[in-house]
């Protein structure tokens, strides 16, 4: 299994950006896909999470209204719109696969069965 996550950069606060996440050997559409951000000597937290039937989404309360997840099952691909930047989303961010049934909770990164690597953004005052 891999995923492979990419669309980072350097963008000035209030500016705009989408992450993308490609997977491959995996049954795409029967798991669940989060992102999550590592700032600079911080855990890794949960930012954005959407269930294999898209039915189920949910945020972190940090980026709600100005994060957007989606899929796109056909491209085996996941991605985060990322809106309204602040200084504060600086992190490296990373996409994860979850295999099991996705109800809507908060993710902790235990739950993840798969990572991709990271992809840095970079967010300017």
């Amino acid at each position: 299994v891999q995923l492979q996550a990419s669309g980072g950069g350097l963008v000035q606060a209030g500016g705009s950006l989408r992450l993308s996440c490609a997977a491959s050997g995996l049954t795409f559409s029967t798991y669940a896909l989060a992102w999550f951000r590592q700032a600079p000597g911080k855990e890794r937290e949960f930012v954005a999470a959407i269930s294999g039937s898209l039915y189920t989404i949910n945020y972190a309360d940090s980026v709600k209204g100005r994060f957007t997840i989606s899929r796109d099952n056909a491209k085996s691909t996941v991605y985060l719109q990322m809106n309204s930047l602040k200084p504060e989303d600086t992190a490296v961010y990373f996409c994860g696969a979850d295999s099991k049934y996705y109800g809507g909770a908060l993710y902790h990164e235990r739950d993840m069965d798969y990572w991709g690597k990271g992809t840095l953004v970079t967010v300017s005052s």
